[in-house]
C-alpha cells in the first residue's frame, strides 16, 4: 500500500528538517517539500540536496517574489497599512502566499495532508491553517509543535534526533534570536531580544547600516505612482520585485526602515519584534505623499477608518477571508488617480517628502493662496461656521 503523501512548507533549518524525517518515521508518511522564494537570499543554497538526502520524495523551490509584491505587499500598502501603528506586516503578508502555494502543490501531487513547523504560541500557525482551510476545508493539517506525539520539544533533542536519524546538523553557533527574511522586511524575536529593556546588537542587522554610519550627504529620490501602485524610481520603470529590491538597497544605504515593537499577538500574548522594513518604509511614506494631493478628502478619511481593521485582518491570518476581500476592493476603488510622482530626501534614518506633483492634482494654488484671489470668497466661512455651531450653541443653552 501507497504511503499517504503530505505537502510540508520545508526552509531548511534544523526545525523543519528534523519534522521532515518524524512525519517519514513515525507516521509513514511520503514528504512532498515546498519550499517558497520570496526573497530570502542565500537563505535558499542548498536547499534541494538538504531535503532529498533527508528523505524527501520531491522538493518545488517556487519563485514567487513578483507574485508576493504584485498581488501581496502592493494591495496592502494601497490601504497605507500598518499593524498597530508600526509594524508593516512583512511576516503577515508572505504567509497566505506560501500557504496558497502548498495548497496548490498538494491538489497537483494528490496529497490530503500539509504540514507546518510554526509552534502554537505564534501567529504564523493561524495565518498558514486559516489559509489551508481556506481554500479547502477538507485538508488535513498536521502541526507537530501541538501533538502530543511530538516530544523534541527543545533545540537539543532535535538535534539528538537529527544525529539518529542521520540528518546533517550545521555546526553553527545558534543565533540568539529567531530571524525570517522575505524581500519585504527581516523580522527579529525571542532569546535576547525577551528581556525589553535590552538594545539590538547593531551585528543583528542585514539590510540597513545604523542611522549614525549612514552617509552624510542626502540621498534623493523620485517615486512614480500609477493608480496607488509605485511603478518607477528616477523615472525607471521595474518590476514589483525589482522595484522594492532597489528601495530596499537605497533604503538600507540610509539608515532607513528600522522599528522596535511590541505587538499584540492573536494569540492573546505581547510580542517583541525588531524589524527592518527599508524598501516598504520608503514605499508608505512616498505613497502617502501621492495620496495627498490625488484623493478626496472624506474617501481618505474613510480608507484611514478601515485600516486599523484591514491591517489585523492581515496580521490575524484572515487574508483570504470575505470581509477582507470586500475592504480591498473598496481600498482598490480608492486608488484610482493615485497617480503621479513624489519626491523623498533619505538622510540618516529619515524618510522626509520634498516634493509632489500629478497631473489631476486635486491641490489649487490659485485657492490656497494666503494672498488676495478671485476664486474663494471668504465671507461664506461666516455662514458655514454658523451653520456647524448650531448643535453647539443649542446644547450650550440647555446645560449653562
Amino acid at each position: 500500500m501507497a504511503s499517504e503523501k503530505v505537502v510540508l512548507a520545508y526552509s531548511g533549518g534544523l526545525d523543519t528538517s528534523v519534522i521532515l524525517k518524524w512525519l517519514q518515521y513515525e507516521f509513514n508518511y511520503e514528504v512532498i517539500c515546498c519550499v517558497a522564494d520570496v526573497g530570502q537570499a542565500e537563505e535558499l543554497d542548498g536547499l534541494e540536496d538538504k531535503a532529498l538526502q533527508t528523505g524527501a520524495s520531491k522538493i518545488y523551490i517556487e519563485d514567487l517574489k513578483e507574485e508576493f509584491v504584485r498581488e501581496y505587499v502592493f494591495p496592502a500598502y494601497r490601504a497605507d497599512v500598518a499593524y498597530e501603528g508600526h509594524y508593516l506586516l512583512g511576516t503577515s503578508l508572505a504567509r497566505p502566499l506560501i500557504a496558497k502555494r502548498i495548497m496548490d502543490i498538494a491538489r497537483k501531487e494528490g496529497a490530503r495532508a500539509v504540514a507546518h513547523g510554526a509552534t502554537g504560541k505564534g501567529n504564523d500557525q493561524v495565518r498558514f491553517e486559516l489559509t489551508f482551510w481556506a481554500l479547502d476545508p477538507g485538508i488535513k493539517v498536521i502541526a507537530p509543535w501541538k501533538m502530543d506525539a511530538w516530544t523534541l520539544r527543545s533545540r537539543d533533542k532535535m538535534i539528538d534526533y537529527a544525529q539518529k536519524h542521520g540528518i546533517p546538523v550545521p555546526v553553527t553557533k545558534k543565533k540568539p534570536y529567531s530571524m525570517d527574511r522575505n524581500l519585504l522586511h527581516i523580522s527579529f524575536e525571542g532569546g535576547i531580544l525577551e528581556d525589553l529593556w535590552n538594545e539590538p546588537d547593531e551585528e543583528m542587522f542585514v539590510l540597513s547600516c545604523s542611522p549614525e554610519q549612514a552617509p552624510d550627504t542626502p540621498k534623493t529620490i523620485v517615486i512614480s505612482f500609477l493608480d496607488g501602485d509605485p511603478v518607477a524610481i528616477d523615472g525607471v520603470e521595474m518590476s514589483p520585485a525589482a522595484l522594492l529590491g532597489e528601495l530596499n538597497r537605497i533604503g538600507g544605504e540610509n539608515g532607513i526602515g528600522r522599528v522596535d515593537i511590541v505587538e499584540n499577538r492573536y494569540v492573546g500574548m505581547k510580542s517583541r519584534g525588531v524589524y527592518e522594513t527599508p524598501g516598504g518604509t520608503i514605499m508608505k511614506v512616498a505613497h502617502r505623499g501621492i495620496e495627498q494631493i490625488t484623493m478626496d478628502r472624506e474617501v481618505m478619511h474613510l480608507r484611514d477608518e478601515l485600516m486599523p481593521r484591514y491591517a489585523s485582518l492581515v496580521y490575524n491570518g484572515y487574508w483570504f477571508a470575505p470581509e477582507r476581500e470586500v475592504l480591498q476592493k473598496l481600498i482598490d476603488e480608492s486608488q484610482k488617480g493615485v497617480t503621479g510622482d513624489v519626491r523623498l530626501k533619505l538622510y540618516k534614518g529619515t524618510c522626509m517628502i520634498t516634493g509632489r506633483r500629478a497631473d489631476k492634482s486635486l491641490y489649487n494654488p490659485e485657492i490656497a493662496t494666503f494672498d488676495e484671489d478671485q476664486v474663494y470668497d471668504q465671507k461664506d466661512a461666516a455662514g458655514f461656521i454658523r451653520l456647524n455651531s448650531l448643535r453647539l450653541r443649542m446644547r450650550a443653552r440647555v446645560t449653562s
